[in-house]
């Protein structure tokens, strides 16, 4: 059986980090990755990944 997956990019405030990951884990998305958002900004963008079902 093969895991497929579904993925989402989100703008994450700085200041409300921790409530908006702690949102989305309990929804069941992992967190991937954080990178930088676009330059001047004061978000930072996380990708996220979640099983949809098996294949």
């Amino acid at each position: 059986m093969v895991t497929t997956w579904e993925y989402a990019t989100v703008p994450v405030l700085i200041h409300a980090t921790k409530a908006i990951l702690d949102n989305w884990g309990s929804d069941g998305w992992e967190l991937v990755q954080i990178v930088p958002g676009p330059a001047g900004n004061e978000n930072v963008v996380a990708y996220f990944k979640r099983p949809t079902g098996e294949k």
